[in-house]
């Protein structure tokens, strides 16, 4: 992918892309993408090589004026995630599964920066 998406959609879009991408490239297998229930949404479900799901939130900017990514999860969205991975495990099978957060930068002439915190809920 070449240059930046604009507005906030484009910008969270390009973050999950690449996350995505690196994931694959780290031999992780993507289960699902944008999974959606009446509760909300999970960005990326992916099983990691030891065979860990991970249900990943993807935070992504385009500078740091606002603070880092992932500053922005809150106690209430850590919870929100807890309820939504309640939600996919009631009709998935994983024996392990745990929560990730991603934050990615994306700023124009700089490489992205990401920032994979494994385990945060």
């Amino acid at each position: 992918m070449t240059g930046l998406t604009t507005g906030n959609q484009g910008v969270g879009a390009r973050g999950e892309q690449l996350v995505a991408e690196q994931l694959t490239a780290q031999g992780w297998t993507i289960l699902d993408r944008n999974w959606r229930c009446s509760i909300g949404e999970i960005d990326i479900i992916a099983e990691d090589p030891d065979g860990v799901v991970a249900l990943i939130e993807v935070k992504s900017r385009t500078g740091l004026g606002y603070g880092a990514p992932l500053e922005s999860i809150t106690y209430a969205k850590e919870r929100r995630l807890r309820q939504l991975a309640g939600v996919w495990l009631s009709s998935h099978a994983a024996r392990r599964v745990r929560i990730d957060a991603v934050g990615v930068v994306l700023r124009r002439g700089y490489a992205p920066q990401v920032t994979h915190v494994r385990g945060i809920g």
